[in-house]
């Protein structure tokens, strides 16, 4: 299995594995410009801008369903109900389940208005209010067949649990023109009904933009590739957007507890998705490293995707040898992954000395799987470093603070003075007057 072994206490090493995240930071944040690709998203938008239903039209018949009529844009209450009866018992008690964990997670997420009184009557507080309407984008996968249930259940129902009146879905339609069936049931399940079968670039401008039936949104949220990553980053300010995310990364610690199948089979995982996605093996004694290069090698041969998870390992993948335990604790802060595994007989206690992560998966359970489909937690992370500062999508992605302010007649008096020299001190003349006319009623 072509996938680096480094020692991170040698200098060579430590650049090698310092030059591998830096070169995916930038292919993963620059929208992979040496394509165009943003030129490119620009005109898309403007032309959506433009043109609206007649450019989302055009766009989806050039790259997604040749056929393609204005009448299969919007998706009918009939085809949501057909594709909800279609599917098993058994595939919709599955995802009911997910549904219920990921409900009752985001349930606990939810901010409270609040208000505090000074003991001269002044009352302050922050009221937290929903947007009024959300668009979520639900990638198709491999020309609609491989459907990501999972990113609906994930963006919908933090958006339902935040108060979100109205939620729209956009997702690529298949080469007939017809959305996944299982993207249609789990939207039943759901009670969303406002479903458009378009995707990329152009979906995200419809959304913010509005074109045809798809009337504009307060907030888009939702993973997607390059274009749509892209076009959310350049409508920034005419929209809300939950975060511009990259390819998915796993960082696993593991020490000498750790199994060195799981080990494998977590960063293949990982590695399955693209040829960007990165699996990286932090491991404290170095015997586990040639037994953990034997199971991906193994485990991997046997993947469908096999050709896509061996490319990622070879040029994002690596296992690194650490000194101990808080030498691997180190690397873990610097790098900020969207997934950190902690294979180690004592996750509890490395836990709190973990600083940047978007999502932390504790003990040999708690497969970054578990946590992508069915356990509750939101699996749209920050990615390439972003958990610096960003957090996973959530209640709050759909949610507006507004601050309170209702003065007393001796708090405005008392800090009229105060207020009028710090606006003079900054020149502005008329703020001074507005507190001082307070002394005056």
């Amino acid at each position: 299995m072509p996938c680096a072994l480094l020692e991170l206490a040698l200098d060579k090493d430590r650049a090698l594995l310092a030059n591998m995240l830096e070169e995916r930071r930038h292919i993963g944040l620059s929208a992979n410009d040496d394509h165009g690709v943003e030129d490119k998203v620009r005109e898309i938008i403007e032309k959506v801008r433009c043109g609206g239903l007649d450019a989302v039209l055009d766009y989806t018949r050039k790259f997604d369903s040749e056929n393609f009529t204005p009448d299969m844009l919007a998706v009918s209450r009939e085809d949501i109900r057909k594709a909800y009866e279609s599917t098993s018992a058994d595939d919709l008690r599955i995802i009911g389940e997910a549904a219920d964990n990921i409900r009752n997670f985001h349930q606990a997420q939810k901010d409270k208005s609040w208000f505090v009184t000074r003991p001269d009557g002044t009352m302050l507080g922050q009221t937290i209010n929903p947007v009024g309407r959300a668009g979520l984008y639900v990638p198709g996968g491999r020309r609609g067949n491989t459907p990501l249930i999972s990113s609906l259940l994930m963006t919908a129902i933090p958006a339902q649990v935040a108060g979100v009146g109205e939620i729209a879905v956009v997702t690529p339609p298949r080469a007939d023109g017809s959305v996944n069936p299982y993207i249609l049931a789990a939207a039943e399940l759901l009670g969303i009904r406002e479903i458009y079968a378009c995707g990329s670039a152009w979906a995200i401008a419809a959304l913010a933009h509005g074109a045809g039936p798809i009337r504009p949104v307060d907030v888009i949220a939702g993973p997607g590739n390059i274009w749509v990553a892209t076009a959310k980053r350049l409508l920034i300010g005419q929209v809300g957007i939950d975060m511009i995310a990259g390819p998915s990364e796993v960082l696993i610690l593991a020490d000498d507890t750790a199994s060195p199948a799981v080990i494998a089979a977590d960063m293949l995982s990982q590695a399955e998705h693209d040829s960007l996605a990165s699996a990286i093996c932090v491991i404290t004694s170095s015997f586990l490293a040639e037994s953990i290069k034997y199971e991906l090698e193994t485990q991997c041969a046997t993947l469908p995707r096999a050709e896509v998870a061996r490319e990622s390992l070879r040029r994002w993948g690596a296992v690194v040898i650490a000194r101990d335990l808080e030498h691997a604790i180190g690397l873990a802060n610097r790098v900020a992954p969207e997934h950190l595994e902690l294979l180690c007989e004592r996750p509890w206690e490395v836990l709190p000395k973990i600083k940047s992560a978007g999502a932390v998966f504790m003990g040999a359970y708690s497969a970054e799987s578990l946590g992508d489909y069915y356990a509750g937690p939101n699996h749209v992370l920050p990615t390439m470093g972003t958990a610096r500062f960003a957090s996973a999508l959530g209640v709050q992605t759909f949610c507006k603070k507004t601050s309170v302010i209702a003065a007393s007649a001796g708090f405005a008096r008392d800090g009229a003075a105060a207020v009028a020299r710090l606006a003079r001190l900054e020149g502005l003349e008329a703020h001074a007057r507005a507190a001082e006319a307070r002394l005056k009623i």
